[in-house]
């Protein structure tokens, strides 16, 4: 192999590299900041490298992976998340006592898994990556091992996905069983084997709906997703949500997206009502909670099950829909999470309703990013979240899914008064006698700054969208 064959892998190879990298410079000289920077440097690194990719698109490196315009917008989308993940992470981990350094080593590995995924188009890479990734978080959810919480999580998180895995894995034999390949492009062009059964295939297919469809958090698999995301540190819980989450969608859009497989009526009517119940489900629940991460977490059930309208749809303006709706998705849910991560400690977590009470008087700034970011979920103007569900409904409305549609509408109005609920929490003027106590520790100017240009983002996008999703239309659907 050449040189010139790497460069469609470059930022991969980069992400580990910067792995090793600060595994050696702990080995040598812990210095938590160093590390930091380093990790910083790997990211910048990976996203420099992307207008390299761009001139020989689409490459096929081997049969495992396949880099196209679609893998890499979402390539630089997987990279920035994990960028800004690290830079609200520091402020956080300045409590941890000891053994700061090695989490920026997870975090780089689990965004190299997350950019596996991406880029996969092999299901032997599909496991690769979703290892590489899901292995870090299990250790990133317990990282701090201070109270029971977050190592209670850690352990659920590690049993569900590994049966979870064992899910994947049977689904893929079936698949292969019945079609005699493993390469996503080649699903919808093989034959069926001699004596292969449609029914057999179909299990197969059902088995991989029930592994990612963990994975995703969808209903009915979601039943961990509100421990995991109260009991993990609040900027792992927002690489859980954007970074982890987003991957495995992208992944799910190529391979359950593909005509052969859209044709069959049982699969579509399996994934419309999953798509229901998870829109319904998460909306619902969501009024129940009084904790701001387990709201944010029923928040995303629901906002999952929205993603998958444009998925059932299928038409021309599907897969921009999608990445415009996780673009802005990724803005929204960091800068709220990173909120959380600002107000909290490794020894307290800020996330009980009460304690946000008058945020407005206290810590303004913070309240208003939060605000910003609650909105946006709830889809009110003049933020991005209002024209993530419209192109969502656009790309319905070109199929026809007007009942999905009815109830997307539905979901959203339910929505808007556990949001709106926790704005007036913040709004609410305290007295001294209710004053809930807040931990205060100065905010660090990196996570100042990501938390200034993540609400900038969400306002962007809400306020002039139209040139940013014609640049989608003419990057994700050119899908190789």
């Amino acid at each position: 192999m050449t040189l010139s064959d790497f460069i469609p892998i470059l930022p991969l190879l980069i992400l580990g590299f910067g792995a090793i990298v600060v595994m050696l410079q702990i080995a040598f000289f812990r210095h938590h900041r160093l590390a930091w920077l380093l990790t910083l440097l790997t990211y910048l690194g990976a996203v420099a490298s992307l207008p390299f990719l761009a001139r020989p698109l689409p490459a096929q490196v081997t049969s495992l992976i396949l880099v196209d315009p679609y893998a890499l917008y979402f390539l630089g989308l997987m990279v920035i998340g994990g960028l800004v993940v690290a830079t609200l992470s520091y402020g956080y981990l300045r409590g941890v006592h000891g053994n700061q350094e090695e989490y920026y080593i997870l975090l780089l590995l689990a965004t190299l898994g997350a950019c596996v995924l991406v880029v996969s188009n092999h299901f032997a890479s599909f496991f690769l990556g979703l290892g590489i990734l899901s292995v870090p978080l299990y250790v990133m959810i317990s990282y701090p091992k201070e109270g029971r919480a977050p190592l209670e999580a850690g352990f659920k998180y590690l049993i569900l996905s590994a049966a979870a895995s064992a899910f994947l894995l049977l689904g893929m034999a079936f698949i292969y069983d019945q079609l005699g390949t493993l390469e996503f492009s080649r699903l919808q062009l093989a034959s069926p084997v001699p004596g292969a059964s449609h029914l057999f295939l179909l299990v197969g297919y059902g088995l991989m709906a029930v592994g990612i469809g963990f994975e995703l958090a969808l209903v009915p698999f979601h039943v961990w997703t509100p421990d995991v995301y109260q009991g993990a540190p609040a900027p792992v819980t927002g690489f859980i949500a954007t970074v982890a989450k987003g991957s495995l969608f992208v992944l799910f859009l190529r391979f359950f997206g593909q005509p052969a497989i859209h044709a069959d009526r049982s699969l579509w009517w399996m994934f419309a009502v999953i798509c229901i119940a998870s829109m319904l489900a998460g909306n619902l629940l969501a009024l129940l909670q009084s904790n701001l991460k387990r709201i944010l977490a029923y928040s995303s059930i629901a906002h999952l099950g929205y993603l998958l309208i444009p998925l059932l749809a299928l038409g021309p303006s599907a897969r921009p829909a999608v990445a415009f709706y996780l673009t802005a998705y990724f803005a929204v849910t960091l800068g709220a999470f990173g909120v959380v991560s600002a107000l909290s400690s490794p020894e307290h977590e800020v996330e009980d309703l009460e304690e946000y009470r008058g945020l407005f008087y206290r810590r303004p700034g913070l309240a208003i990013v939060l605000t910003i970011s609650l909105i946006a979920l709830a889809g009110v103007p003049p933020t991005a979240g209002l024209l993530m569900k419209f192109y969502i409904a656009a790309a319905g409305m070109e199929a026809s899914l007007w009942f999905l549609l009815i109830l997307l509408v539905v979901a959203s109005v339910v929505g808007v008064f556990y949001y709106m609920r926790v704005v007036l929490v913040l709004c609410r003027r305290p007295t001294e006698e209710t004053l809930p106590p807040l931990p205060v520790r100065p905010l660090s100017r990196g996570e100042g700054i990501a938390l200034v240009v993540l609400g900038g983002i969400v306002m962007l996008l809400g306020v002039y969208p139209t040139p940013y999703f014609q640049f989608l239309e003419r990057m994700v659907n050119r899908i190789g």
